[in-house]
């Protein structure tokens, strides 16, 4: 049997978590003076009285969660924030139909980064923040963030954990899975905090360095600017995009045993690891001989714009610094491949993951 009383209790937390993080677009909004405000303190009202109804379903209950309770609780996380997230849009008119907003909503809490607005920069910064933030949420997934703020889900939480992991996994950082949740959203933070800083240190103001960051560290791809990064025409932004999306489409447990142990060489002792690194050479070395030949690019340009859209597509980011579409065919199978091929098991990454390619191989 399916116990309800206790995903209906999980529910109602994570609905005022949601309330809480929308509460800073709302501050935004407010900080801006902009028309979306209203909006914000609607959505806000109407998500914490549904928090409250659903916590009231569900008390009394029993703190015991299956496999199955897991895989619904997940399952309803995504449905549910997604239906009260895209209030905001609707109610606010910048996208009057809900289906719509839906779609947008959902696009960044999964970190798809498919976007049905022509023109993001006409949102206002409120609505903009929140755009960034489905993503950041999204980007190592609600519940997982649940396990490590929510002490009250450990007894389930193996179960969460096992639903929302991205791909194969086989180590863990702590024996216990809230610590490692802890653990590896303290790595998703530090890379956040260090894209942000690098990039305001790159020329961008301090809203855009921080819609940025969670976009390039959630690897989602939405954007404050209709033109991605290439509105900025700065070689060190691009090359900090580069360097932070190949981090966060890195394994997060690798990274803290790399950077926190002090275990460096786990990185290229790692064979999932070594054919992440191999499939972004080659296939920049490939791109960047073709964009020389064709289209009449230098050394520079060529590595700059060809090693950028290799990371961007194969750890699924979406950001963009040059217009793809006028590259010769052959790249954009390239590029395609790269983008099946997907990062590292345990990033904030999509596709069919490293792991996997290696365990073909083998």
């Amino acid at each position: 049997m399916l116990n309800f009383k206790l995903i209906y209790k999980i529910l109602g937390q994570l609905l005022f978590l949601e309330a809480l993080l929308m509460s800073l677009c709302l501050a935004m909004a407010l900080f801006y003076r902009e028309d979306d405000a209203m909006a914000f303190a609607i959505s806000i009202a109407i998500i914490v009285g549904s928090g409250f109804m659903l916590k009231y379903k569900g008390r009394m209950a029993e703190n015991s969660m299956n496999r199955r309770d897991a895989y619904l609780l997940v399952t309803l996380t995504w449905a549910l924030f997604s239906f009260f997230g895209a209030f905001p849009f609707t109610i606010s008119g910048y996208i009057s139909d809900y289906t719509d907003a839906y779609f947008e909503t959902m696009s960044g809490f999964t970190t798809t980064g498919a976007t049905i607005i022509d023109d993001v920069e006409a949102l206002p910064h409120g609505l903009l923040f929140w755009r960034s933030m489905t993503q950041w949420i999204g980007g190592l997934g609600i519940a997982f963030f649940t396990i490590a703020i929510l002490p009250s889900l450990v007894g389930g939480s193996i179960r969460v954990f096992a639903a929302e992991s991205t791909g194969p996994i086989k180590s863990k950082v702590h024996p216990r899975i809230s610590s490692s949740a802890k653990s590896i959203w303290l790595v998703y933070l530090l890379l956040t905090l260090g894209c942000a800083v690098c990039l305001y240190l790159g020329g961008m103001n301090l809203f855009d360095c921080t819609n940025y960051s969670m976009s390039i560290t959630a690897t989602g791809g939405f954007a404050p600017y209709n033109d991605s990064t290439g509105h900025f025409h700065s070689a060190f932004i691009d090359y900090t995009t580069i360097a932070f999306m190949f981090l966060s489409g890195t394994n997060f447990t690798l990274l803290y045993l790399a950077f926190f142990k002090r275990k460096f060489l786990s990185l290229f002792q790692n064979s999932e690891f070594k054919l992440y690194v191999l499939v972004v050479s080659l296939a920049t070395m490939g791109i960047m001989y073709f964009l020389i030949r064709f289209n009449g690019y230098d050394m520079a340009n060529a590595l700059r714009s060809a090693l950028f859209q290799v990371v961007s597509f194969l750890t699924t980011t979406g950001v963009f610094n040059d217009d793809a579409g006028k590259w010769p065919h052959i790249t954009w199978v390239i590029l395609s491949i790269c983008m099946f091929i997907g990062a590292c098991a345990g990033s904030t990454s999509g596709g069919f993951k490293s792991v996997r390619g290696v365990i073909l191989f083998k």
